[in-house]
């Protein structure tokens, strides 16, 4: 059986790097609080008991966290990483929602690890191209903008 895949183009070097800049800057922050999530979860009790949660939870969130930040470093499982990372600060966002806290870092830590992946892994680019070529069938036919 033969099948037909949708390759993006090469993406340069340059562009490589700048994808894995981006997503350091949201793995490091990850890092951080998941660290401080094992190490001293005392210090997130106050605002965990703040959003309803019991203090218990700290800690296996904070490994949680952890474990889907490494995922998300390795290129094989990276999307796997980004899929679970997502789940995860949509959780958070959700409980900022709750109780009425902004959620803007949250928002922001998931686009840069979707942006980073994006700029760094051509299969992303082949699943969501940022522009839409028409198929060599539709030359010559009058195509409708939705603007």
């Amino acid at each position: 059986m033969a099948t037909t895949s949708q390759t993006a183009p090469d993406i340069s070097k340059p562009i490589i790097l700048v994808g894995w800049i981006i997503g350091i800057v949201a793995v490091a922050s990850l890092v951080m609080s998941g660290v401080t999530k094992v190490v001293s979860p005392d210090l997130f009790v106050v605002g965990f008991t703040r959003f309803g949660y019991d203090q218990s939870v700290v800690l296996p969130l904070g490994v949680v966290q952890l474990v889907c930040t490494v995922l998300y470093l390795f290129p094989r499982t990276a999307v796997l990483g980004a899929v679970l990372l997502t789940g995860y600060m949509g959780g958070a966002i959700a409980t900022h929602l709750r109780v009425g806290d902004p959620y803007f870092v949250q928002f922001g830590l998931g686009v840069l690890l979707w942006l980073g992946l994006y700029l760094r892994d051509r299969r992303i680019r082949a699943l969501l191209p940022l522009r839409s070529e028409f198929p060599e069938k539709t030359k010559g036919m009058h195509v409708v903008d939705s603007e």
